[in-house]
């Protein structure tokens, strides 16, 4: 099943991206949706947490958070500022809908792998969640945000996956149908955090990290030009796209995160550029 994603920016992140460091005072919205990336100012040197997480806020105050694909009705955001001041604000989230993607053609072996591949394929997603812990005050993610490739869009954010008749987890990220050996650029600047050619499920596998807890993930790969450290600018060709791992064809996997929570693509803020 295949069907378009409309590309939804957030509209505060988008009115952030458009102000200058100095004198940010973005609120909070009082609506959110699920999957959502949402960034907001407050008063330079205060604390914020959203639940029980805690988020960086830079020299200028500015800090981003992430809404879970699951997330509840409600999420508790608490800021304390320097004068000891705490406030609270709730945010409504929007609950979406999720519909069920069914994939066949899948390599067999990495739908139903056996119990020294699935021990394989264990190791390999805990070195791609360790680099997804990287937090540092780097504010790439300003930039805005423009897809990795142009092409028909394939796959979608939360939808459920029916892999080879197998239920698997959810789909998490945006995928872009393309040939193999498109050119994959960055779709904001950063540092290669990840990099490896040939994982189990996800094949040629890159983690570009934009600051602040935000990565954006690129699977299936034919092809990578970086290296772990690497700094790569928006719009740099970076890899290429290919069919590697699990996966039933040629296409660009992009996938989002702040740390461990897993967001969106089709709703981050396109870049100046792309909205023109």
């Amino acid at each position: 099943m295949r069907r378009n994603a409309r590309r939804r920016p957030s509209l505060l992140l988008v009115c952030l991206l458009c102000l200058p460091a100095a004198g940010l005072a973005a609120a909070l919205p009082a609506r959110v949706q699920q999957g959502q990336l949402i960034a907001a100012s407050t008063e330079p040197g205060s604390a914020v947490r959203i639940g029980e997480r805690e988020a960086r806020v830079d020299a200028d105050g500015r800090y981003v958070f992430g809404i879970e694909r699951d997330a509840p009705a409600s999420v508790t955001v608490t800021i304390r500022h320097r004068n000891g001041k705490t406030e609270q604000h709730s945010l409504q989230v929007v609950q979406r809908e999720y519909k069920i993607e069914r994939v066949d053609g899948l390599p067999p072996h990495t739908v139903t792998p056996d119990p020294d591949l699935a021990r394989r394929i264990a190791e390999e997603q805990a070195r791609v969640a360790k680099a997804r812990e990287r937090d540092d005050d780097r504010t790439d993610y300003l930039g805005g945000f423009r897809r990795p490739a142009e092409g028909r869009i394939s796959g979608v954010y939360g939808s459920q996956r029916i892999d080879n008749g197998v239920p698997k987890a959810p789909h998490y990220g945006l995928d872009i149908a393309v040939p193999t050996g498109t050119p994959v650029k960055a779709p904001a600047g950063g540092i290669v955090s990840f990099a490896a050619p040939d994982l189990i499920l996800t094949g040629g596998t890159v983690l570009i990290d934009h600051g602040h807890g935000l990565t954006s993930s690129f699977l299936h790969l034919s092809r990578i030009n970086v290296k772990l450290g690497d700094r790569v600018s928006q719009g740099q060709v970076f890899a290429a796209a290919g069919a590697t791992g699990r996966a039933s064809g040629p296409h660009v996997h992009w996938g989002f995160n702040w740390f461990d929570v897993r967001l969106d693509p089709a709703l981050l803020p396109a870049a100046a550029a792309a909205r023109k």
